[in-house]
């Protein structure tokens, strides 16, 4: 069963947070740091991201700074601990295309278990520096600073309507940060706790975001114990931070992930047609005007549909999979609904077993990531590359993938808006 708990939360001390609060710590690099820390000496990226990059553990200095720093500003009630218990309602507004969405969550401790073998699943896979990272800084601040994102069917919004009626008025805190309005209701009240609790019980909880975390998490309480002795069942050390959403949330969106294949100078589409082609069907035509153009010209041509802009020769074209299953021989392992997930299909055999082998000496491709179809192609003609023009990755795609108990390959989601770090922090003691 997923279990979740209230908790006194540490919550700055303001009711406008737009200058304390940060983009989640593992998409900043020193200067969106030094700008957000330049809005104000108390912004959370001080104390959730120590050190820069993040992709690996920093001098352990760096995290006891940290500590210093939450506990400094817990005395002087920059930051306070909240008196009561709670769950904390969180709203993020924001556009995407001409639409105005408001996706609906709300921030709880979740009990930890090991993934795959309960109610949590993942879809990513998870690496060591970054969770060394966290390690330290759990162990020095005691704290999870930053939620990972869990997402759970509720096909008849049966929590949603109770979250909604719980919450009146006003927020009790809201800021804007890079376009996206994010606000905080507190559900104290005991009896609504318990039946939002009683719901989510049966739920399977999919991580969105924040595999790393999660994977910390575990490694935490593992540390902890193995230092301190057995601990009880409601200790905190044996729960997250997490903010919850429903997966039928109209405000929840997947967008795509889209990624280049650079240094692929000598490259024409023509090249690539004759590599694909028998496993493909190649269709060439003009470039979409933006990423809204892409996705419906895309949409139509299958749930399988990949756009490939190669930049040696400024040309576009739409390939699908001949067979809708064409990784069943060579991935018969695995299952089928990851086997047809075109991001799956775009690693496992256009770039491991047709562009590498054939177009590239043999050797493993360069990727880059990039989350607009504009920055993918300027990366394909800055890298000599071939842009690769995803679809995004459906809800049940993601259930029944994780459900199998597969991982998509890397940055096959993307989560638009990302959480912001600082709205509430949950204390591990």
């Amino acid at each position: 069963m997923a279990r979740i708990e209230p908790f006194p939360a540490i919550r700055f001390n303001s009711a406008d947070v737009s200058h304390l609060i940060a983009p989640p710590y593992d998409i900043l690099d020193q200067a969106d740091k030094d700008a957000l820390q330049a809005k104000d000496d108390h912004n959370i990226v001080a104390i959730d991201l120590p050190h820069v990059p993040p992709k690996t553990a920093g001098p352990n200095n760096v995290y006891a700074k940290a500590a210093g720093d939450l506990t400094c500003w817990l005395d002087i009630r920059a930051l306070v601990r909240d008196l009561r218990p709670g769950l904390y309602v969180y709203h993020q507004t924001y556009k995407l295309g001409a639409k105005t969405l408001t996706r609906k969550k709300f921030f709880a401790r979740l009990r930890l278990e090991e993934l795959g073998k309960g109610q949590i699943f993942a879809h990513e896979q998870t690496f060591g520096g970054p969770k060394e990272d966290r390690l330290k800084l759990t162990t020095a601040t005691r704290c999870n600073v930053s939620p990972i994102f869990g997402l759970y069917p509720d096909e008849q919004n049966e929590i949603a309507g109770l979250i909604d009626e719980a919450i009146e008025g006003e927020p009790d805190q809201q800021g804007m940060l890079d376009g996206v309005e994010n606000k905080l209701w507190v559900i104290d009240d005991l009896p609504t706790i318990k039946s939002i609790q009683v719901r989510m019980a049966d739920k399977p909880i999919f991580i969105a975001d924040g595999h790393h975390r999660y994977s910390t998490a575990l490694m935490y309480r593992e540390k902890h114990i193995a230092e301190y002795g057995d601990v009880s069942e409601d200790d905190p050390v044996n729960f997250v931070l997490a903010v919850l959403g429903g997966m039928e949330d109209p405000g929840a969106t997947i967008q795509p992930y889209f990624r280049t294949m650079a240094n692929l100078s000598g490259v024409t589409s023509n090249a690539l047609k004759d590599a694909v082609g028998d496993a493909f069907d190649w269709k060439p035509c003009a470039m979409p005007k933006d990423d809204a153009a892409l996705a419906k010209v895309l949409g139509k041509a299958g749930a399988q549909a990949i756009g490939l802009y190669v930049a040696k020769d400024d040309a576009f074209a739409i390939v699908t999979p001949k067979n809708s299953d064409p990784l069943a021989e060579m991935e018969s392992e695995h299952n089928v609904a990851w086997r047809t997930l075109s991001y799956t299909i775009l690693h496992k055999l256009i770039i491991d077993r047709i562009v590498g082998p054939t177009l590239n000496d043999g050797e493993a491709v360069t990727m880059h990531y990039q989350k607009t179809m504009s920055e993918a192609v300027a990366d394909a003609r800055a890298s000599s590359g071939i842009a690769c023009l995803m679809q995004a990755t459906t809800m049940q795609q993601l259930r029944d993938i994780c459900t199998a108990g597969e991982l998509m390959p890397q940055k096959s989601t993307y989560f638009f808006p990302k959480l912001a770090t600082g709205m509430v922090i949950n204390p591990l003691y």
